[in-house]
C-alpha cells in the first residue's frame, strides 16, 4: 500500500502473543524487522528486499554505531545474533543460557547492553557484552527483576526500567566504569506512571524520554538530578489523547517521534524535541502501533502494526518531510439580520495555491452564549471555493468555525469568523377609512408580524388617537389587543367632532426584534343635520 505520506507493506507474518516480535532497527541503508523467528528486511522505502532465518525467537533489535553490524535478542534459544548488515549473513551468535529469554537491546561504543527475563518471572535482569572482545561474555549490571526490563544506553548512562511491573520505577546507572555505579531512581509511584512500554536516550544521554501507558504522555527526565524536564503529547483534561507504546529520538535530536495506540492520536506523531511542540502526525491506516518498534531512516519512522482482526503485521513507513501545509479563507458577510438567511464564502488552499480538489469540511457555529451547534459540512468545489448559507438563530455576536482534517501528506486546517447578528423588522400596519362622518361608527384594523416567528403571541398595545381641527388638538391614549395567532388587531371608534383623526401604534420591539410604528388618517366632516 503505497500513499504520499510513505508505504505500508504486508510482512507476511502472523503473531498473536503480543510479546514477540515486531522490534525495528535501521542500518546501512536497510530497515530490520524481528518476526519471532527471522528477520524480514527492506530497502529505505520500506519495500521488503530479503529475510534473515535460523533466528529463534528474535525479538529486540540493536545497530552498532557504525551501522555495520546488527544484534538480535534471541528470546528462544537464549542468544545474541549478530549479523553483517551488508550481507546479511550471522557472524556469531552469543551463548546466554544462564541468563534465559533475552529481549531488549540496547547499544553504546563497543558495549551491547541485554534486557533478559522470562514473562511473568522474577528472573530477569540486565548484563552487558563487551563487542570488541572475540568471545564477550557477560558483565551483570542486576538481577532478580520481573521480566526483562526495557533500557536504553547513550554516552555515559543506562536507564532501565521494569515492564512487568507497575508503577514502574526507572533506574539510571554511570556506566564510564565496570562495574557500573547506580546514579539514582526516578520513582514510579512518586510520578504517578505505570506500564512501562519504551524508552528513548539522547546521543550524549542526559535526558531520555520514557513512553509509559499511564500517564498518556510522553515525559522527559534529567539524568542527571533525575527530575521531569518536560512532557510531550499530553492533553488538556478531560481529553483522551490515547496511550503511548513506543518513542525515538531523531538522529539529529532535533524530534521526537511518539507512537500512540487507541485514541485520536492512533499512530505516529512527531514532535520539536526543545519546544515540545507537536509538528505533525498521522493515524496509522492498518490497526495498533507494536510497542518499542520506532525507528528513524533519516527524516522518515518506521513502525510495525499489528491489524485489529488479524494480528498480521505491516511495516509502515511514515514520511517525516514536513506535509505540505494548507490554509482555509473564509469571508463573512458584513453583517446579519436574525432569521434571515446570510452566505458565508471561501476557498480551501495549499501553500503553494493550487487545491486539493473536492473535500467535507466540517462547519459549526458558536453562539453568543458559548453553545456550539455542528452544521451541514460543506463540499468544495474542484477550485477550492465553497458557500455557506445560515439562518441565525439568536442575535449577537455569532461565530463560524471550519476544521479540515487534512490528507496524508496535507496538514488540516482551521478558519473562524464572526458575523454580528441584528435583530430583525418587525412590521406594522394600521388601515381604516380615509373620510368619515362625526356621530357614525368607523373601525380601524391593523396587524404586527415578524419574520418566521410563526403564531403571534398576545399583546397589549397602545393606540393614540391625535384630533385636530380650529379649536386645537388633542390626544387620548387608548389600547388594543393583538388576537392569538396572527397578530391582528381593531378598534371601532365613533366621532364625537369633527377635524384631522391621526390614529398611532407603536410596537415597542423585544429581545429579537426592532420597534416600529405606523398611522392612519381619518378626515371627520360634521353630518347634514
Amino acid at each position: 500500500m503505497v500513499s504520499a505520506a510513505g508505504t505500508t507493506t504486508d510482512l507476511g507474518v502472523t503473531l498473536d502473543d503480543y510479546s514477540v516480535g515486531g522490534d525495528v532497527a535501521v542500518g546501512s541503508g536497510k530497515v530490520f524487522v524481528a518476526l519471532a523467528d527471522r528477520i524480514a528486511v527492506a530497502n529505505s522505502r520500506g519495500e521488503l528486499t530479503g529475510s534473515i532465518t535460523d533466528l529463534p525467537g528474535a525479538v529486540g533489535l540493536a545497530t552498532a554505531p557504525d551501522g555495520r553490524r546488527v544484534y538480535a535478542a534471541l528470546h528462544d534459544s537464549n542468544e545474541v545474533a549478530e549479523i553483517d548488515a551488508a550481507d546479511l549473513t550471522i557472524t556469531r551468535r552469543i551463548d546466554l543460557a544462564a541468563y534465559p529469554c533475552p529481549t531488549n537491546l540496547s547499544i553504546s561504543g563497543d558495549r551491547l547492553w541485554v534486557g533478559y527475563g522470562c514473562r511473568d518471572q522474577d528472573t530477569g535482569g540486565v548484563l552487558s557484552l563487551d563487542l570488541s572482545t572475540s568471545a564477550p561474555q557477560p558483565t551483570l549490571l542486576t538481577s532478580g527483576r520481573y521480566g526483562a526490563p526495557v533500557i536504553a544506553v547513550a554516552g555515559n548512562t543506562l536507564v532501565f526500567g521494569d515492564s512487568g511491573l507497575s508503577p514502574s520505577d526507572l533506574l539510571v546507572y554511570d556506566v564510564s566504569d565496570t562495574p557500573a555505579t547506580l546514579r539514582g531512581e526516578i520513582d514510579g509511584h512518586t510520578y504517578g506512571t505505570s506500564n512501562l512500554q519504551d524508552l528513548a536516550i539522547t546521543a550524549d544521554g542526559s535526558m531520555v524520554i520514557s513512553a509509559f501507558g499511564y500517564p498518556e504522555r510522553y515525559e522527559a527526565w534529567d539524568t542527571t538530578n533525575l527530575t521531569k524536564v518536560r512532557t510531550y503529547g499530553e492533553a488538556p483534561f478531560p481529553t483522551f489523547a490515547g496511550y503511548p507504546v513506543g518513542v525515538v529520538i531523531s538522529p539529529d535530536g532535533d524530534r521526537i517521534a511518539g507512537g500512540w495506540t487507541a485514541g485520536p492520536e492512533r499512530g505516529i506523531t512527531l514532535y520539536d524535541a526543545e519546544t515540545t511542540t507537536k509538528l505533525y502526525g498521522r493515524d496509522n491506516p492498518i490497526g495498533a502501533v507494536v510497542k518499542g518498534s520506532l525507528a528513524f531512516s533519516g527524516a522518515d519512522v518506521f513502525c510495525v502494526l499489528r491489524e485489529y482482526s488479524t494480528n498480521r503485521l505491516y511495516l509502515w513507513r511514515y514520511a517525516g518531510n514536513s506535509p505540505t501545509t494548507s490554509a482555509i479563507a473564509l469571508i463573512p458577510p458584513p453583517a446579519g439580520t436574525l432569521w434571515k438567511p446570510l452566505t458565508l464564502t471561501g476557498r480551501l488552499t495549499l501553500a503553494d495555491e493550487s487545491t486539493p480538489g473536492v473535500q467535507e469540511i466540517e462547519v459549526s457555529r458558536r453562539l453568543p452564549n458559548g453553545t456550539n451547534q455542528p452544521l451541514k459540512d460543506v463540499t468544495t468545489a474542484l477550485d477550492g471555493t465553497f458557500t455557506i448559507t445560515d439562518t441565525p438563530p439568536v442575535t449577537g455576536d455569532i461565530s463560524y468555525d471550519m476544521v479540515w482534517e487534512g490528507l496524508e501528506d496535507v496538514t488540516g486546517s482551521t478558519a473562524s469568523v464572526t458575523v454580528t447578528v441584528d435583530k430583525t423588522e418587525a412590521t406594522l400596519t394600521l388601515t381604516g377609512p380615509t373620510r368619515a362622518t362625526v356621530g357614525e361608527q368607523f373601525q380601524i384594523s391593523g396587524s404586527v408580524k415578524i419574520r418566521d416567528l410563526g403564531p403571534f403571541p398576545p399583546a397589549r398595545l397602545q393606540l393614540l388617537r391625535t384630533v385636530a381641527n380650529n379649536h386645537g388638538t388633542s390626544t387620548t391614549a387608548l389600547y388594543v389587543e393583538t388576537a392569538l395567532g396572527d397578530g391582528s388587531f381593531s378598534y371601532v371608534d365613533t366621532p364625537t367632532k369633527h377635524g384631522l383623526y391621526t390614529y398611532s401604534v407603536k410596537w415597542p420591539g423585544d429581545d429579537n426584534t426592532k420597534p416600529t410604528q405606523a398611522t392612519h388618517v381619518v378626515k371627520v366632516v360634521r353630518g347634514r343635520g
